[in-house]
């Protein structure tokens, strides 16, 4: 007599404890194709693209943008952001299928190149509607005010981090805060904020100052490169006072850190 299958909930429950071994998951979907399904919410739960080659095996494998398991997709890793542009160009909105990603890493070279500064950012806009975190490092010689029309399309958007290794980048000049208009609403912005931005903080300061929802990290995380950056971060500090528990800065100078300051909100809050 043979012993009677698993109820679905049971296998389904055992699967979910498994979320991460994937050899042990894969080996599962190779037993029967009805496991299938389950273990591809755990299998591609975090998908890194970290060069073309990447890309273009993803495609061979899930031709078809609507049937693949981008769906599952939780945390999106790219550091490829011109192959992504070429080849949602071709799919025509090929990205947006992964549209339940919590949270996006996008980030280029270490240095500045041609291919660099003609990425466009525009293929992510509001690629998934969910999305609660989002981490950009760029070494572009004009990436801030593309950087912002890409926060501004997450209304969820809760984490973000931003560095510029561009140390040419001046962003005492007005000319890039003139390409944006304010836009009617902005994100949530309830957890971190992170700064590292090489040519001053001054820009994504004036932006998020500006936007009409106001600002309620939670945490804000500072690297200085510029004395001017002590001002803006006083005043992003002073904007988040009613929600900031915890703040980071350190300043550095040529390349050296000369300070360090941690601060943190523990005692309890009352209402």
């Amino acid at each position: 007599m043979s012993n009677p299958p698993l109820p679905p909930e049971i296998f389904d429950y055992i699967v979910d404890i498994l979320h991460d071994e994937p050899k042990t998951l894969q080996n599962l979907c190779l037993v029967a194709k009805s496991r299938v399904p389950r273990t591809r919410k755990h299998l591609f739960a975090d998908i890194k693209f970290s060069s073309p080659k990447d890309l273009e095996s993803w495609k061979k494998t899930f031709p078809d943008p609507s049937n693949s398991p981008a769906y599952h997709t939780l945390a999106l890793s790219v550091n490829c952001p011109a192959a992504v542009m070429a080849e949602d160009m071709e799919e025509g909105g090929w990205i947006r299928a992964f549209s339940h990603v919590l949270r996006l890493e996008v980030e280029s070279g270490s240095t500045p190149t041609v291919t660099d500064s003609r990425v466009s950012l525009v293929p992510f806009h509001g690629f998934s509607p969910v999305l609660k975190s989002l981490h950009v490092s760029f070494a572009l010689s004009r990436p801030q005010s593309s950087v912002f029309e890409l926060i501004i399309s997450f209304p969820l958007l809760e984490n973000l981090t931003l560095i510029d290794r561009n140390p040419l980048l001046d962003d005492r000049d007005d000319f890039y805060a003139l390409q944006i208009d304010t836009p009617s609403t902005s994100p949530a912005f309830t957890g971190t904020l992170k700064l590292v931005l090489s040519g001053g903080m001054g820009f994504a300061a004036r932006r998020l100052l500006d936007l009409p929802n106001g600002l309620h990290f939670r945490e804000l995380k500072f690297l200085w490169f510029e004395e001017e950056d002590i001002r803006w971060a006083a005043k992003l500090a002073v904007r988040c006072s009613h929600t900031l528990e915890c703040l980071d800065l350190e300043y550095d100078l040529l390349g050296t850190s000369v300070l360090g300051l941690s601060w943190t909100y523990s005692l309890p809050r009352y209402l």
